[in-house]
């Protein structure tokens, strides 16, 4: 059940023994793309690394996946259609130019992006994706990626923030896009959504 306000979340629990452990979030997606390929719902996921496994506070220890010291969540997984085709992403969706020149367009189910805090308030469990149209003029771009580590970049006017269910954006050009770190071609409409929790993960 997606998150409410006051609610707890997660519970103990240890990675069942049809689970799939992955290192990082370009295998979890891997994992579930293979199964929704296939028509089947993804398996349960034991994290070791990644941003998703950081945003859920993992340690990277393999053994304590299938320990009673193991925390299981519902957590939500984000699909988009990249000019028609259909794909997922379990932390982040990346679109941006060389060395983050001009416009950037990203859509965060994970808090962390790499070393950068760049969505603080996103929740995997919220039935939201965080999205953000960032236009940072070149002098401005240094003193962001500066407060990007804390979560202190925001806000900011040259970064539009959203937190929704589904959106569309249609960008100037087709620019390159990421998907939990993989690279998965250019790309200029793009229309993302949440579906909520759609996997279980394992810490």
């Amino acid at each position: 059940m997606t998150i409410r306000r006051g609610q707890d979340w997660g519970a103990p629990g240890a990675l069942p023994d049809d689970g799939v452990v992955v290192r990082s979030d370009a295998e979890a997606r891997d994992v579930v793309t293979a199964a929704r390929r296939e028509g089947r719902e993804p398996p349960a996921l034991g994290l070791l690394g990644g941003d998703l496994c950081r945003t859920l506070g993992g340690t990277g220890d393999e053994p304590r996946l299938r320990s009673p010291q193991a925390m299981t969540f519902s957590c939500d997984l984000g699909a988009v259609l990249l000019d028609g085709r259909l794909h997922w992403f379990v932390a982040s969706l990346v679109a941006r130019g060389p060395w983050w020149r001009g416009r950037a367009w990203l859509a965060m189910n994970a808090a962390w992006l790499d070393r950068w805090n760049v969505a603080p308030r996103a929740h995997p469990d919220d039935g939201l994706l965080d999205t953000f149209d960032a236009r940072v003029p070149a002098g401005q771009r240094l003193a962001v990626r500066r407060r990007l580590a804390l979560g202190a970049h925001l806000p900011h006017p040259a970064i539009a923030e959203r937190r929704a269910k589904a959106v569309q954006t249609r960008l100037d050009r087709p620019l390159p896009v990421w998907l939990d770190g993989t690279p998965v071609g250019k790309a200029r409409d793009l229309a993302v959504r949440v579906e909520p929790d759609a996997l279980t993960i394992v810490v």
